[in-house]
């Protein structure tokens, strides 16, 4: 499969005419070839116009032609082949063992959502029947099912080429609602956002769907992927990436004549909380158990351990040596952009300069476009007193607070905005401790773990992927698990519409064999 520069609008391959972009070899920072076209205001008029198009005659497809749709896009991703992960190793900089275990992420989201389709629980079917005999007054016949929202717009992200872009999660889950899809692919792997644009544009015409199911656009700056969340055809969004480009699309959905929901995951510095039974026990071996999680992927994952909170004490210094001894060593990576890696730079300068922090270890230098491992620290005061030590450093950098005893561990806790994840190393001597706090952790973050580091995203039924603003823009929600494909439903309540006129999952007789609940008990019926 030859890379082209090619965006897709529908059915058509087509060149943009607006702009140009190029891939950027991360290692050397000079440009890939070819170059891709930006989208025209045409571009995005045209494939808005296919996607509500095919609306209706895609939600109206049943599950099981989703789902054989869905598994065609996993079977085209793999067999791409090596050109994809030559191509994404080339435009991220990511090692090939990352790249193939993400590949294989990207096509076991898709066959998960499969497998939700068949399940059917996602409609949620509710069935309460009419008691006409009910006093003082009869009850009509009330059904509910989920349906979806409409087409869709996702953002491709930085630091997920495959499983959070063209074909990942926001994509993945937005299929299975019945929502058609337009990616905006990131500027940084346009290459490789060809390439899986291909697979799921070749799926859509081998399964017979409407062409304007699935388009991919590349933005050679901001005017396309704004215009898309206006544009009054798309109904809802997906996004992974910065705080601040995460909130200006929430701004422009809140000002349409009418507001669409903005999915977006954005900031986290993923706490992580010692408790002093696991520092004495295994403090050492916890710290370099840390810097392994730190420096994973050059750091540049959205769990990453941005913040460490421990009480001061013999155990808390058994950590620190063993995560300094553990960052000495750890060599200087390189990133996913030069952009990424000039804002790693300022913000590991910021707090080499901020008055309140300390270096207490670094990795070892690198060279051009490669991000020095850094760990620093700071006492609860001051941390407490300067909010900007709150602010995510996204690459292999963290903080130390030390704290001096467990009122202060409380109190920073308290200051701390919403997070992804909130990890808690304990032993068995510290559970009174963890179980005093868990009510706060619970409105802290969306994924509370023990003994471990948020970094690795298991693809399960139960994950939660979100947390209170600012890890996410709504934290009732999760990007990964099977519960990422509510994002992109709601519910409808029929009120004594005849049978022939309902939809599958609430006729009588069952026909789609679901789960459902009936007057509010759960069976087969």
């Amino acid at each position: 499969m030859t890379i082209l520069g090619q965006q897709f609008i529908g059915a058509e391959a087509v060149k943009g005419a607006n702009g140009e972009i190029f891939g950027i070899d991360a290692a050397s920072g000079s440009k890939l070839t070819p170059g891709f076209g930006g989208a025209t205001k045409a571009d995005l008029e045209r494939a808005c116009a296919l996607a509500e198009a095919a609306f209706e005659p895609y939600r109206a497809l049943p599950p099981e032609e989703r789902a054989l749709f869905l598994e065609a896009i996993a079977d085209n991703i793999q067999a791409i082949g090596e050109e994809l992960i030559e191509r994404c190793m080339a435009e991220s900089g990511l090692p090939r063992p990352r790249l193939e275990g993400e590949r294989a992420r990207t096509m076991g989201q898709l066959r998960l959502f499969a497998g939700v389709l068949r399940d059917g629980g996602f409609l949620d079917a509710r069935i309460d029947p009419a008691l006409p005999e009910r006093k003082p007054l009869p009850r009509p016949d009330l059904r509910l099912n989920n349906v979806p929202l409409g087409p869709v717009a996702v953002f491709g992200a930085s630091n997920f080429p495959l499983a959070f872009s063209v074909a990942g999660g926001d994509t993945a889950s937005a299929l299975a609602a019945g929502c058609p899809v337009i990616v905006k692919a990131h500027s940084a792997h346009p290459g490789t956002s060809e390439l899986v644009g291909r697979a799921v544009q070749k799926a859509v015409k081998d399964r017979g769907l409407p062409e304007g199911t699935f388009s991919l656009l590349y933005d050679s700056g901001r005017e396309i992927g704004q215009g898309l969340v206006a544009d009054p055809r798309i109904r809802a969004v997906g996004f992974t990436g910065s705080r601040a480009g995460g909130t200006a699309l929430m701004k422009i959905a809140a000002a349409r004549p009418m507001p669409i929901p903005v999915y977006a995951e954005m900031s986290s510095i993923n706490p992580v909380l010692l408790f002093p039974g696991a520092l004495k026990a295994r403090g050492e071996a916890i710290g370099k158990g840390f810097i392994a999680s730190l420096t994973l992927g050059a750091g540049q994952f959205c769990t990453n351990p941005g913040l460490i909170i421990a009480i001061e004490g013999e155990g808390l210094d058994a950590f620190v040596r063993g995560a300094t001894e553990a960052i000495a060593a750890a060599p200087a990576a390189v990133m996913l952009t030069p952009g990424i890696h000039r804002a790693y730079c300022e913000g590991t300068g910021k707090l080499r300069g901020h008055a309140a922090v300390e270096l207490v270890g670094q990795g070892t230098e690198g060279g051009e476009l490669r991000g020095q491992a850094a760990f620093f620290a700071t006492s609860a005061e001051n941390f407490l007193a300067h909010h900007d030590l709150q602010d995510e450093v996204f690459g292999a950098s963290s903080l130390l607070v030390r704290c001096r005893d467990a009122d202060e561990v409380a109190k920073v806790i308290a200051a701390l905005e919403g997070q992804l994840t909130v990890a808690l190393h304990m032993e068995a001597e510290d559970h009174a401790a963890a179980a005093k706090l868990l009510p706060k952790l619970e409105r802290l973050a969306g994924r509370i773990l023990v003994n471990g580091f948020g970094t690795g995203v298991e693809v399960a039924h139960a994950m939660v992927h979100g947390g209170p603003y600012p890890s996410t823009s709504d934290g009732r929600s999760t990007s990964v698990g099977s519960l990422a494909i509510q994002r992109f439903l709601r519910p409808v309540c029929y009120q004594d519409l005849p049978g022939a006129l309902l939809p599958p999952a609430l006729q009588d007789g069952n026909p789609l064999g679901l789960w459902r609940r009936i007057d509010g008990k759960l069976g087969q019926d």
